[in-house]
């Protein structure tokens, strides 16, 4: 009986596991898969949806070398073998190799794009592995000749008669192979003021709008290659706030906000991706001052309430980032660029001044999720805008008149319930302020609001 160990070693990610094996007179036993105990010394929390076995008749056999579009947990059941391994990732790694025997006793967490093989030491050796993804026939993976001398591979027993496939017989040398493709991002809702932000901010992500992949469709999320991608920001959302109160806007609202990211988050858990998901201010109904991420939920409106079934969706997934902000603007139609349109044309204004918050640029918004994702920070809910005094509505639209040079007496004050008269109109929080304390425990610094808003004015068309 032995301590159960994991072991680092040259290629990132490639982990040995010394196994607590129980030996008596019956044999022995070990538990293969643990997940709390192993997850505890460092394995990935991996999530493992299919137990294969190969049996190996003869002793010599080569089986690999393979990397697989998977990550998987391989223990030797019977026998003895000796396995090696090279990282076909793209990155400094590329081509680094790593043997050791392997024994009852013995597994290795291979994480995916590292091609493995295995030479049976004895007849009849058995190797058992858990992966995280269905095998498919028409599963695609990168192969390397096991034999190729470059790879300086010192397989134990002579090579030339040994049992291959020839499949592995044929196999490229690391000369040929072309990297194993990396997972990338992929940005749903890119057609969106913040999705544009967020292509541009991870320029290597996949971006997809509305035309391409629709969050609504059931069947095409469930056709989409998620295995591609191992981290999926949803962008998309209904935002049409006033609208959202009329039946249609409603139906919709629920379909975009609360239906899709439960759809997704129900995706995250099976292909084990990272989801982050965005949402706002409008789930709570304002009476604190300063909103933490803890507070309880207190939609006012339709929009807010589908946006809280959202939250509630997306917590269930294992890897998640929730991220609200308030008063988003980008590139696209929004407040600022109404009042600069405004302001240039020598009109006047009325805005409401007993709703507070602050701005959220959407390119802040996108740099605070690429510092989350690169920082690796724990995983949960975070409250991002930009930073600085809290601003009412009226104030916003003063500093903007004041920056296109018009004077910020044009323009007026008004109440929300003037603002509402005669409209269908969504109910909105009167305090919007998010407390940003969580986010920069993480490092991250947001950028001033009125010093982002100034650079903005001075870039933006209306």
């Amino acid at each position: 009986m032995g301590d159960l160990t994991v072991e680092h070693t040259p290629i990132p990610g490639l982990l040995l596991v010394r196994l607590d094996v129980r030996l008596d007179d019956r044999g022995w036993f070990a538990e293969t898969w643990q997940r709390e105990k192993m997850t505890a010394l460092g394995l990935p929390d991996f999530g493992p949806v299919q137990s294969n076995l190969a049996e190996n008749e003869r002793r010599g056999t080569i089986r690999g070398m393979h990397a697989e579009p998977w990550d998987k947990l391989v223990t030797l059941a019977s026998g003895s073998a000796y396995a090696a391994w090279v990282d076909l990732r793209p990155g400094p790694t590329y081509g680094v190799t790593h043997a050791a025997a392997l024994e009852p006793g013995t597994a290795v967490f291979i994480p995916r794009g590292v091609a493995n093989g295995y030479q049976t030491q004895a007849d009849g050796s058995t190797y058992t592995y858990l992966v995280n993804a269905h095998w498919r026939v028409d599963a695609t993976y990168a192969t390397v000749d096991a034999l190729d001398p470059t790879l300086g591979i010192a397989w134990p027993l002579p090579v030339d008669a040994a049992l291959m496939s020839e499949r592995d017989r044929t196999a490229p040398r690391l000369a040929e192979v072309e990297p194993f493709p990396a997972r990338r991002p992929l940005v749903l809702g890119a057609d969106g003021q913040l999705g544009r932000a967020l292509s541009a901010r991870l320029p290597e992500a996949r971006a997809v709008g509305r035309t391409t992949l629709d969050v609504t469709d059931a069947d095409a999320l469930e056709a989409w290659p998620w295995s591609e991608h191992d981290v999926v920001l949803n962008a998309a959302g209904y935002t049409a706030v006033d609208r959202a109160e009329t039946a249609e806007g409603r139906a919709t609202a629920w379909a975009v906000n609360a239906e899709a990211p439960g759809r997704l988050a129900r995706l995250a858990a099976r292909h084990g991706f990272t989801l982050v998901h965005y949402s706002t201010d409008y789930v709570f109904d304002g009476n604190h001052e300063v909103h933490d991420e803890a507070e309880p939920l207190t939609p006012l409106g339709v929009y807010g309430q589908s946006k809280a079934a959202g939250e509630v969706a997306v917590a269930v997934a294992p890897r998640h980032y929730l991220l609200r902000s308030s008063w988003v603007v980008g590139d696209g139609a929004n407040f600022v660029r109404t009042m600069a349109r405004l302001a240039d044309s020598g009109s006047t204004a009325e805005v409401v001044a007993d709703q507070v918050g602050r701005l959220t640029f959407a390119d802040e918004l996108a740099r605070a999720t690429r510092h989350l994702l690169d920082a690796g920070a724990p995983w949960g809910t975070y409250h991002v805008t930009n930073a600085g005094p809290p601003m009412s509505w009226a104030d916003v639209a003063r500093e903007v008149f004041t920056l296109r040079g018009r004077d910020p007496h044009d323009v007026r004050e008004v109440s929300s319930e003037h603002h509402a008269a005669g409209r269908v109109v969504s109910p909105r929080p009167r305090s919007s302020v998010l407390s940003l304390s969580r986010l920069e425990a993480t490092g991250f610094r947001p950028a001033d609001a009125r010093e982002t808003l100034r650079d903005y004015c001075a870039s933006c068309l209306p």
